[in-house]
């Protein structure tokens, strides 16, 4: 039952006190433990030895698509400044002071914003992607899922520009489909169908004028 995090921990506890690693729960709710672990990204916290080990050996890597700080703490900075980029922060269209505005859970739109909402940007998908690596402008997969549920939106106000951000030439036109965002993502959800679903808005919008 131990997992690659117990074994981080071990080593820096017992052999090495200067490796620089990143936790917090333990209990697979915070993803800052995330790394690569024989080639895969994972939440370390969750990944059991004996489900990964291979030929008696680990490999453990800080997340591929980030700059380093040390040893397996990598620099988010420029993960967060995509997902801004994207238009990831929420703009209502009204105040605290209005009535609150009611959410038809079964509407189409609400329904597509719930299905991407579970991220907790623990940047997974981002180390797992593909174009990324080829493509370091590329908004990635983290960024563009948290667009489409914004743009599914109704309270939020933002939508002009974040369309145009999601059609930009750093936006979701650079997808290859590859869908290892989709495979490797540990809560499940499916950058891949959020990534398709801003093509189809994206093409939409250059139809009917408004990009």
């Amino acid at each position: 039952s131990q997992t690659i995090l117990d074994v981080v921990t071990w080593i820096q506890r017992e052999q090495d006190p200067q490796l620089a690693y990143r936790f917090s729960c333990r209990v697979g709710m915070c993803g800052s433990c995330a790394m690569m672990v024989n080639g895969i990204p994972r939440w370390t916290c969750r990944t059991h030895v004996q489900k990964v080990v291979q030929d008696n050996q680990l490999t453990i890597e800080p997340l591929r698509n980030l700059p380093v700080i040390k040893d397996l703490v990598c620099d988010m900075s420029e993960f967060f400044a995509k997902w801004k980029a994207a238009g990831g922060q929420f703009i209502p269209r009204k105040t605290r002071q209005d009535p609150v505005e009611p959410l038809l859970p079964d509407s189409p739109k609400r329904a597509a914003a719930n299905a991407a909402v579970e991220c907790i940007n623990c940047a997974i998908c981002y180390a797992a992607c593909d174009v990324v690596t080829w493509n370091p402008g590329y908004l990635g997969p983290a960024a563009l899922n948290r667009a489409w549920s914004l743009l599914n939106d109704e309270r939020d106000s933002g939508q002009q520009a974040r369309l145009e951000a999601i059609a930009s030439d750093a936006g979701c036109h650079n997808c290859h489909s590859h869908a290892n965002c989709t495979t490797y993502c540990p809560n499940e959800l499916n950058p891949s169908a959020s990534i398709a679903g801003l093509k189809r808005l994206a093409a939409r919008a250059v139809f009917t004028g408004n990009l």
